[in-house]
């Protein structure tokens, strides 16, 4: 169960009696969810103007902070590549599972000081996870860069014989080098033309050396050959092989060519493999901050929709619900009649809620009680 319902209701004599009667109606009597309480600490109120205003902003704050989470989780996934099935042991958040931190949630009182006013804390947050952003997008992109410059050069040297390349193919020995007049074509065949063309390669045009042709690679489908003729009559050979269906590749023996294609393929590979460790490193600690950054805007969003909602002084009590597979519609039947004093006006979540300035209502369903979900899937199969 990667879905969970993060919500509030308003102290009734106690928190803890708002807690246990919660509690006890769905998870002890009904079995409809696993429950636990939410620590939130007793942050700076502010004003009501400052908390109308900021209960927007939190708004956006938690789409991006959860976007750029999922950003850093799913490009963990990718780096990873093979090893992709191990991505769920490599999302942590301060080194324990993501359902053991959100359960267990406590306020960082180092980074967020809870002195701060909120705004300034939404600011520290929102400041913090810019930079992760900034920073994935240009190791994403130098390392990505990297990889499909290799893979482009990999590519090149696999597939058929029309395209690969073929320098890894052939010998020093297999070439006319260093000849005023003669040279050497490098010419595929198909394997059922075989015949053909050792009947005819001589005649393709004058100045063919006799019996020059060697077969130096096949594959399934191919046959690489050599053919050495005068340098004068490689372009009439070129038109009449083609003519023959014989595909002549344009290639010249390079050794210090050959030799560089080698080594650059070595080196992006040795470089690929220098920044895997570092970056899926720096992945998994700041997946950590964002993901354990977008529970704390969790904690924030809930303390002010509280205060909007059941006033001053600050007395709620924040859980955190974990519904069983398909109880979750009896659970909210259970929650409304728990809570559906609450709201005078009894609106429905199927009702087209007002956007109440203040409430954060545009766009999402409205309940009763203060309510937020949080799906902390990050790993899902590809």
């Amino acid at each position: 169960m990667a879905e969970f319902w993060l919500i509030s209701a308003p102290g009734e004599k106690t928190c803890q009696q708002t807690w246990e009667k919660m509690n006890n109606t769905t998870a002890k009597s009904q079995s409809l969810s696993v429950n636990h309480k939410f620590n939130i600490p007793d942050l700076k109120v502010g004003t009501l103007d400052v908390l109308v205003g900021l209960s927007d902003e939190l708004g956006k704050l938690d789409l991006f902070v959860e976007g750029v989470a999922r950003k850093t989780a799913t490009y963990l996934g990718d780096v990873l590549e093979d090893q992709r099935d191990k991505l769920a042991e490599n999302l942590l958040a301060n080194g324990v599972d993501l359902t053991t931190y959100l359960t267990r949630f406590q306020w960082d009182m180092a980074k967020y000081p809870i002195k701060q006013p909120l705004k300034n804390i939404a600011e520290i947050i929102s400041k913090q996870v810019s930079q992760i952003d900034s920073d994935l997008k240009s190791k994403s992109t130098a390392y990505n860069n990297l990889k499909g410059n290799l893979q482009s050069l990999e590519r090149k040297s696999t597939g058929s014989l029309l395209t690969r390349t073929v320098g890894d193919l052939v010998k020093k020995e297999d070439f006319v080098l260093q000849s005023e007049y003669l040279t050497t074509l490098i010419v595929v065949v198909q394997k059922p033309m075989y015949h053909d063309w050792n009947t005819k390669y001589e005649t393709l045009a004058d100045m063919v050396v006799p019996r020059s042709s060697k077969l130096i690679f096949e594959d399934n489908e191919y046959g690489m050959f050599t053919v050495s003729l005068f340098k004068k009559v490689v372009d009439e050979y070129k038109l009449h092989a083609r003519e023959n269906r014989f595909v002549v590749r344009d290639f010249t023996y390079n050794e210090n060519e050959l030799m560089a294609d080698k080594n650059e393929i070595t080196r992006l590979a040795s470089d690929k493999k220098k920044q895997f460790g570092p970056l899926v490193r720096w992945l998994k600690v700041n997946f950590s901050e964002a993901f354990t950054a977008w529970i704390h805007v969790k904690a924030l969003r809930v303390f002010v929709e509280s205060v909007l909602r059941y006033g001053l002084p600050v007395n709620f009590q924040a859980m955190l619900l974990q519904p069983y597979r398909k109880a979750a519609r009896k659970l909210r039947d259970i929650l409304k009649n728990l809570y559906g004093h609450l709201d005078s006006t009894m609106l429905s979540s199927s009702d087209i809620a007002e956007d109440i300035p203040g409430l954060g209502l545009s766009n999402q369903e409205y309940y009763p009680y203060v309510y937020y979900q949080i799906n902390i899937d990050f790993f899902e199969k590809r």
